[in-house]
């Protein structure tokens, strides 16, 4: 296989997320204040923030990469858009031509975002596909202090709850967990239509040492398991203590 010049295995604690990936963009005007791209991308975290910024030459070598791989059998697992940035970030504009390019190729595709727009490409979706957005509040107006320009909570719900009717598989990133009593709520809100979740803590922030970890980790199961979920819970969830 010639070398991928987009898609890439991602490693650490992304691996349990996905086994592959594309970064469509390399900055993410959401602002979340516990973003760790800047942290891992060596940025200044307010200029990571100020615009939108495509990947050079992102959607050509998304097409090679495509094409590679479709030539060696294709992909048994999805590729997930994005790690580093978010698909549908205010002034992203590019997302659903590498959709359309992954959909080309037969390459499976999942989205975890926390945009507004995400149903807007809910028509390229296959049955290999799925879509998925963060769910961290219940409240706007603690969204809105940690996630600033991020799409509200409920717009998110809701996007997920459009998926679920037109048949696309659903998931749920609640990480990073910020008010163990919120995200709580958010699955009594959500397991209707929400097909899969994957819990995760909260890390490079001083009010993860706020938390009781083990008693977080214990009443989520328990409300998963009551609602009989599919859920994974991430490794160091698994192991706080």
């Amino acid at each position: 296989m010639n070398k991928l010049q987009a898609i890439y295995q991602p490693k650490g604690r992304a691996r349990e997320y996905a086994e592959w990936a594309v970064n469509l963009y390399s900055s993410c005007t959401h602002k979340c204040l516990y973003c760790y791209a800047p942290l891992v991308m060596h940025k200044d975290r307010e200029a990571f923030g100020v615009e939108c910024v495509e990947r050079p030459h992102i959607l050509d070598k998304l097409r090679h990469d495509a094409k590679a791989l479709a030539e060696q059998g294709g992909l048994d697992s999805p590729v997930l858009l994005c790690f580093s940035c978010d698909a549908y970030q205010p002034g992203a504009t590019i997302t659903r031509e590498a959709l359309s390019i992954l959909r080309e190729y037969n390459i499976p595709f999942t989205v975890l975002t926390k945009g507004e727009r995400g149903d807007c490409d809910f028509d390229l979706y296959g049955p290999r596909d799925s879509f998925g957005t963060s769910l961290t509040f219940l409240d706007k107006d603690d969204s809105a202090k940690w996630e600033p320009n991020a799409a509200t909570p409920w717009r998110r719900m809701a996007q997920l709850s459009h998926a679920h009717l037109r048949g696309i598989r659903t998931w749920a990133s609640l990480e990073p967990v910020i008010d163990p009593q919120q995200t709580l709520a958010v699955i009594k809100q959500t397991y209707r239509y929400v097909d899969h979740y994957k819990v995760g803590k909260l890390n490079y922030h001083p009010h993860a040492k706020t938390i009781d970890w083990p008693k977080f980790r214990t009443d989520v199961t328990a409300k998963l398991d009551g609602y009989g979920a599919s859920y994974y819970i991430k490794q160091d969830l698994r192991e706080a203590v």
